[in-house]
């Protein structure tokens, strides 16, 4: 993809204020003078909840997400492609296990209804239609096997080009994957929580290269370096303390990553605030981190800029504040990126039946303070308890896609609340991946695809040598929701 063109540059240049609700219809976001367009669910397609790999496993699903564009084709109203989907660290229900860290290949062929229309009963939930052809482990860089294990107080010293590492104490590399880039030449960028780390792996599944984050994102207790996510495996006891003192908040690692349309940034975002910026309490975990990258050298990733980024805030079914946690994001240009953000606690599977946030939101970054290097890279909090220090000024949100906005979700037999069924959404929405509609009259169309995180949840499962029944009785299929949308700037 090449740069953006002048209009939207503009367009980014700009505070995205939302634009009162009369000004244009509920699909759109009017910014600058260009409109990117929302056009509505124009497709789903699940996987089934008891799926294996090619290693007999629980499949699981889409921490991440990434798409071939070399690949992605049309032929009439269809379209087919490869997909890279990235599963987390495995079952782990009642704390973390040996779970080998995989890639799982699938090849998409996708039908879409056209926008606004409503498929026929019979294919509402098959419209795209996506099988597993492939499934790859994840190894370190002497080829031996990594592992979904806590790392606990493990930690592998830094050799080489590699910066200190979580390690479980199997002595295996711990990864938490959460979200993939796939580059040109078939090596990936992928992000992890424990970390929180960036991993290049070669289009073979081996380790290449890390890159730590600033050390303010490092997880630091009693001063040292301690990468437990308090999930500790069989037999093994809980860090102390329970969470960090500084730096990323256990399991609040890098989940959104995404490659800028000119190939020239990774852009990488916190879950949610670090420790000392707020990330201590759930009311105030607000104000997380956008790390830039220049990604010219992929074996030497450079931070070139960093911003505050304050998470959407809504209020929850107690009637309190509460601050939904960024899930994934797809790079616009190294200015802005759309980003995933969701409540939690919701949706089939669980108790809670009803989600009250799920939106996909436009960031812009262009006239936030860029503290990339600076003090807040070190000792000095960005928003200690959760108020941004007066010397920064945030990142600016609009909201895009209400992926909960049950008038979409009908004509798919879907729903968000009550019955809480297998047509009810599911909790965890956390992958994104957009290509192309390749169609000449509407050149800045694209299918927006997000897959949610089922973890793993099915009554016929199997990992790390053991059957398993997730509780609750639920069976969380993998599901595809498509949407298409229109991005003014990003075609070829």
């Amino acid at each position: 993809m090449r740069h953006l063109p002048s209009i939207l540059l503009r367009l980014l240049a700009t505070s995205m204020a939302i634009l009162p609700a009369a000004a244009f219809a509920d699909n759109s976001v009017a910014i600058s003078g260009a409109t990117l367009v929302n056009k509505g669910l124009v497709g789903v397609g699940r996987i089934p909840a008891n799926q294996r790999d090619k290693f007999g496993e629980t499949f699981g699903s889409g921490s991440g997400m990434a798409m071939n564009p070399a690949d992605w084709s049309r032929d009439g109203n269809s379209y087919k492609g490869t997909m890279l989907l990235l599963p987390d660290r495995g079952y782990n229900v009642a704390g973390t296990t040996d779970y080998r860290p995989r890639l799982n290949m699938l090849s998409i062929r996708f039908t879409p209804v056209a926008p606004g229309a409503t498929p026929s009963a019979d294919k509402q939930q098959s419209g795209v239609e996506a099988a597993l052809t492939d499934t790859l482990l994840l190894v370190d860089n002497k080829g031996a096997d990594t592992t979904g294990l806590d790392p606990q107080s493990d930690v592998r010293a830094a050799a080489g080009d590699f910066p200190m590492l979580p390690q479980a104490v199997n002595g295996k590399i711990s990864l938490d994957n959460e979200a993939i880039v796939r580059l040109a030449d078939g090596t990936m960028f992928i992000s992890d929580e424990y970390g929180p780390n960036i991993y290049r792996f070669s289009a073979e599944g081996r380790m290449m290269s890390a890159t730590q984050p600033p050390a303010a994102l490092v997880p630091m207790r009693h001063g040292k370096a301690n990468f437990s996510s308090n999930n500790p495996g069989p037999g093994a006891q809980a860090p102390d303390p329970k969470d960090p003192d500084t730096g990323r908040q256990n399991n609040q690692g890098l989940e959104g990553m995404a490659l800028t349309p000119d190939g020239k940034f990774l852009i990488a975002v916190l879950q949610s605030a670090a420790r000392q910026d707020g990330g201590d309490s759930s009311s105030t975990r607000q104000n997380t981190r956008a790390l830039i990258y220049d990604a010219a050298d992929p074996a030497h990733l450079k931070l070139v800029h960093e911003y505050v980024v304050p998470l959407p805030v809504f209020t929850n079914a107690k009637g309190k504040k509460a601050v939904a946690a960024q899930s994934e994001i797809v790079a616009l240009s190294d200015k802005a990126f759309l980003m995933l953000a969701r409540d939690s606690g919701n949706g089939y599977g669980l108790d809670g039946d009803t989600s009250l946030y799920r939106n996909i939101t436009v960031v812009d970054t262009s006239a936030a303070t860029d503290i990339a290097g600076s003090a807040f890279d070190a000792d000095k909090a960005v928003a200690p308890k959760g108020i941004v220090d007066p010397s920064i000024t945030p990142a600016t949100l609009t909201p895009f896609i209400d992926i909960n906005d049950n008038a979409n979700l009908s004509r798919f037999g879907l729903h968000n609340g009550a019955p809480n069924d297998r047509n009810n959404l599911s909790e965890k929405w956390e992958a994104m991946a957009l290509v192309s509609v390749l169609d000449p009259k509407l050149p800045d169309d694209y299918f927006l695809f997000v897959g949610n995180d089922n973890d793993f949840l099915t009554q016929d499962g199997f990992q790390v040598g053991a059957s398993y029944k997730a509780e609750g009785g639920a069976d969380v299929d993998t599901m595809f929701q498509v949407f298409q949308v229109t991005i003014p700037g990003l075609h070829k």
